[in-house]
């Protein structure tokens, strides 16, 4: 595994707990898998996103590209971390078409948090090595990707 971007424990905590409040948003009628994904940008702002679930499945938006919508539409280009959340348990992690949007906007060496639901920042080491946070590099959970610098690729011509 790479080496993560370093995450300052201030932006570290305010991460975890948006991405606790942001699941609070979900709309999850079909599936009851609330999930809130907070970002993190260079500047230190921070957007919340939640699942939005619709009757036609496959219109329904995830967590992370909830948050990531927000942001870009709202100027945010680049993000420095990314915190998610569910009522799982485990950690969870973010779903692949998920990661390949996100690789539009972030480092492979950004920090990832996967946060179970039962974490407790007063026990971040956790109770008999439940709660804890599953820490990641972006690269770690999109190896060999493909990004923005792929279109600069050359090309071998056409015949």
């Amino acid at each position: 595994m790479s080496t993560t971007l370093k995450l300052s424990e201030e932006d570290r905590s305010k991460l975890i707990k948006a991405a606790f409040e942001a699941r609070e948003g979900s709309y999850s009628p079909y599936s009851k898998f609330r999930v809130g994904a907070a970002l993190l940008s260079p500047n230190g702002e921070i957007v919340k996103g939640a699942n939005i679930e619709n009757a036609s499945y496959g219109a329904t938006i995830c967590a992370e590209r909830t948050a990531m919508v927000k942001a870009a539409s709202e100027g945010i280009r680049k993000v420095v971390a990314l915190a998610v959340v569910t009522d799982v348990p485990d950690a969870v992690s973010p779903c692949g078409i998920c990661r390949q949007f996100l690789r539009e906007f972030c480092s492979l060496k950004m920090p990832v948090l996967m946060i179970p639901a039962n974490y407790d920042a007063q026990h971040p080491e956790g109770v008999d090595g439940k709660g804890v946070i599953k820490e990641v590099t972006f690269e770690y959970l999109l190896p060999l990707s493909f990004g923005p610098e792929d279109l600069d690729r050359p090309r071998i011509p056409a015949e």
